[in-house]
Order: C-alpha cells, then structure tokens, then sequence
C-alpha cells in the first residue's frame, strides 16, 4: 500500500508539472494538484490513526 501510495504522489506531481508546462493542459495541472492533496491527507489519516492504536495499547 505504501509503494501504491507513493506512486500515485509522484504520478499526482508529475501530472502537475506537465499541465503547468503546457498551457493549454491547465486542467491536468489541477487535477495534478488535487490528486496530491487527497493522497497526502490519506496518507497523513491514516498515520494517525496507527499511531493513536499504537499508544492506547501501550497504555492499556
């Protein structure tokens, strides 16, 4: 899941780029932008969710 992840930020930033470079794929570049953005908000979710389990069974 984190290879998964990880490639879909890349493919999200290189998505970005490309419609920034050319003019008039501009939507790519938000679509790009947006991508990114609900990855990492995943990615940043669901870390602190294992790290909330992780210490309620430390102190449990």
């Amino acid at each position: 899941m984190k290879i998964f992840l990880i490639v879909l930020l890349v493919a999200a930033v290189l998505l970005g780029l490309l419609g920034f470079l050319i003019k008039a794929l501009l939507w790519l570049a938000f679509i790009g932008i947006v991508l990114f953005a609900v990855t990492v908000a995943y990615w940043w979710f669901r870390f602190r969710s294992s790290r909330s389990a992780e210490v309620s069974t430390v102190q449990g």
